[in-house]
């Protein structure tokens, strides 16, 4: 019988600890396993997987939707009454809970690469569900409040869809170390498991490969087919620079660049047209504090005298609903405290003084109001009074079409040619959701037949270039102080460059994948065929003894090729760090 007494050497592993101790709570070595994890941890790691991709959904969801803040915010005013910007919180929150999901999964990544188990700690278990359910219930909110929105996110895809192939094909293609690491492990228990992996993860592969054969993407095209620059129309003037529907929105539009303004027009109990989104008066002026008793009533049920003694500016001020009060200056914010509804006749001669053109939106009065009948009159007259030819106004209302005669008339829902003929109407103006559905074989037919198009809201620079490389001829903004800065697309490409960025990259992470499979397979092998004896023995190392821990263990075989026993003992010279071994002979 010989009995061996080795002294067993471990090295502080400092990466291992910190990567099992935060994740899992397991600092001692004594704690990790590197045992297959049962599948109530793999649970939890797909839930952890899960969460991520649900966040990266709606942390790119709202990256996109900046370009309707005002919309949503709007939304939540019409519900509660009050204006608060509600995409502050929502932000804030998507990004500390997108940065903790995403830290831990890079730590479970780690975990399954240095072959640990994937004991998640429960204090964030909690954190993985609370962040999973706050998610869900998010979209589930938002798709009450603002379900329209939803269709940004194909929008955006036709011109971010490139980009994130890219992004995409690097992500699969450094997946691949774990899948080669898991796969090629001689492990008979999971052999069907280690099949399945990998189809999942060749048919995954193949799909990104081919993915830009859906793709649609307006601005890959050859440069001789740019169509002109888009026209700007300042949609209520420049709301993001001053008040809504006020002279000096308007003005500001005009001196950022705007080719036109758009407007929302209401009628007084007497007769005078105004400019008010709002069916009240309560979100853009002082109406609560003037007249409190009447404040939820109809913005038309007022006289113009009771409307041009509002304050329509300090509301701007005070809710600073853009965040851009703060560039203006003393001199701006005197002038917007001060400014008065504005009047339709106002506005336009404002356009007819810069040689622009104007876009109404005319909203029609409750049927109890004393100028039901004759409203469209009191438009023609504001027309006619403000001195702008009527072929710079288009008439938006759907409605007494047969009545105005002169100026140009628009739609706001897609209709066929022999329905726009029918109609008179000479001009479009559509939501870029619906321009987006037919907006790819509608366009040479409009354009041939002399019918405009005009997409509106367009806010963000990436949704004006899309735009502008499918040819839209104008857009109507909230900020025409952002488009103005837009000379070209962001960005262009021609099909044959497009075709060999795709071809090369996916070739390059073929070769990629293809090497790191190789190399893990070599990798394993030469663990596999290592003694473990040998490994066990060779683990004493020249450090000193701060660095390393060592633990006694005994270890007892038979020897059958002879007779004989003895005790072999390993002893340790402190002095040096060096391992010998010292015989005694004895009896069995």
């Amino acid at each position: 019988m010989v009995k061996h007494q080795p002294l067993q050497v471990y090295e502080k592993q400092v990466f291992v600890s910190f990567v099992t101790g935060i994740y899992g709570c397991r600092w001692k070595r004594y704690q990790r396993s590197q045992d297959n994890s049962s599948r109530w941890v793999c649970t939890w790691f797909i839930l952890l997987c899960s969460s991520f991709l649900l966040l990266l959904f709606w942390a790119y969801f709202w990256l996109v939707a900046q370009n309707d803040f005002n919309e949503f915010n709007l939304s939540v005013y019409n519900r509660s009454g009050e204006w608060r910007d509600e995409t502050i919180p929502i932000l804030a929150s998507t990004i500390v809970c997108f940065s903790y999901i995403t830290f831990l999964l890079i730590l479970a990544l780690f975990h399954i690469s240095l072959g640990q188990q994937l004991n998640l700690y429960w204090l964030h278990k909690i954190g993985v569900l609370a962040t999973l359910l706050t998610t869900i219930s998010g979209v589930v909110s938002v798709n009450d409040i603002w379900g329209d929105e939803w269709g940004i996110l194909l929008i955006s895809l036709q011109s971010t869809a490139p980009f994130l192939h890219i992004g995409v094909l690097v992500t699969v293609t450094a997946v691949s170390w774990l899948v080669a690491g898991y796969v090629v492990r001689r492990d008979r228990t999971s052999k069907y498991f280690q099949v399945m992996v990998l189809l999942v993860y060749i048919v995954t592969l193949l799909a990104v490969y081919l993915a830009p054969l859906t793709f649609t993407c307006p601005c890959i095209m050859d440069r001789d087919s740019l169509k002109p620059r888009p026209d700007i129309i300042g949609r209520r003037g420049a709301p993001m620079l001053a008040p809504e529907n006020t002279m000096v929105s308007f003005n500001r539009a005009l001196q950022q660049g705007a080719d036109s303004l758009e407007a929302d027009v209401a009628i007084s109990v007497d007769g005078v047209p105004f400019l008010m989104r709002d069916r009240t008066l309560r979100r853009t002026t002082d109406v609560s504090k003037v007249f409190p008793a009447r404040q939820f009533d109809d913005a038309s049920l007022f006289n113009w005298t009771e409307i041009r003694s509002l304050n329509a500016g300090q509301w701007f001020l005070e809710s600073d609903p853009y965040w851009t009060v703060q560039t203006l200056t003393s001199r701006d914010r005197s002038r917007i405290g001060n400014q008065t509804v504005c009047s339709l006749v106002e506005m336009l001669r404002l356009a007819a003084r810069a040689n622009s053109s104007a876009l109404l939106n005319i909203r029609r009065p409750p049927s109890e109001h004393p100028r039901y009948r004759s409203w469209f009159m009191d438009t023609l007259w504001a027309v006619q009074k403000a001195g702008i030819s009527q072929k710079r106004v288009t008439w938006t209302p759907d409605t007494d079409r047969g009545r105005v005669r002169g100026l140009q008339q628009a739609a706001n829902e897609k209709l066929s040619m022999e329905e726009i003929s029918r109609r008179g109407i000479t001009s479009l103006t559509l939501h870029y959701t619906l321009t987006f559905v037919f907006f790819f074989s509608f366009p040479r037919e409009y354009l041939a037949n002399n019918v405009s198009v005009t997409v509106y809201p367009v806010n963000e620079p990436w949704l004006y270039s899309i735009l502008w490389c499918s040819g839209v001829p104008s857009v109507s903004s909230d900020a025409p102080q952002v488009l103005r800065k837009v000379p070209y697309p962001i960005w262009l490409m021609s099909q044959n460059a497009y075709k060999f960025i795709w071809i090369t990259s996916d070739l390059v992470s073929f070769s990629i994948v293809i090497g790191i499979f190789c190399f893990q397979k070599w990798r394993i092998n030469g663990m596999q065929n290592c003694n473990p004896e040998q490994i066990m023995l060779s683990a004493v190392t020249r450090q000193s003894s701060r660095d390393v821990n060592i633990m006694k263990e005994k270890l007892i075989f038979s020897e059958l090729n002879n007779g004989l026993s003895s005790t072999e003992e390993l002893s340790l010279y402190p002095e040096n760090g060096y391992a010998r071994y010292s015989h005694g002979a004895g009896k069995s």
